[in-house]
């Protein structure tokens, strides 16, 4: 029997990346979002308002960051998301204060989706450019 969180999880494995710019592919990052908690929709608002907390905490990190938005194939379904240079298990540490059930974690350009919540091991997903769209701007979404 397939239940909510399995199908969360295939979702999570086929997500593709905007971003406005390549990244380094010598560089170790994690993609982190805040927004809809355990997988629950939230509003636009709510969103909003943990994206922004999310932020403010990468911030006292003082590390560097950039914004993306994680989509699935057809763009039906975007996230705001944030490119963090940190630790794997920082990651998951950070994305479990803002109750995700997973994070997305590149090395040498090769990207895992990674569990923080939910009771799956690691999965390997290839080459991250491979999942990767340049775009001008990213979509703003919470309009």
């Amino acid at each position: 029997m397939c239940t909510v969180t399995d199908h969360l999880w295939h979702c999570y494995q086929q997500t593709q990346f905007l971003l406005t710019q390549t990244f380094s592919s010598s560089l170790s990052f994690a993609i982190i979002t805040a927004h809809n908690p355990r997988g629950q929709s939230l509003t636009a608002s709510q969103n909003r308002l943990l994206d922004k907390q999310l932020q403010q905490h990468i911030i006292r990190l003082q590390r560097p960051y950039r914004a993306l938005i994680g989509s699935s194939v057809d763009r039906t379904y975007m996230e705001k998301s944030w490119a963090i240079p940190i630790d794997k298990a920082s990651a998951i540490e950070l994305a479990r204060q803002f109750n995700q059930n997973a994070i997305y974690y590149i090395h040498k350009g090769e990207l895992q989706l990674v569990p923080c919540l939910l009771p799956y091991g690691e999965v390997d997903l290839g080459d991250f450019s491979a999942r990767v769209s340049i775009v001008s701007e990213l979509p703003d979404f919470y309009s």
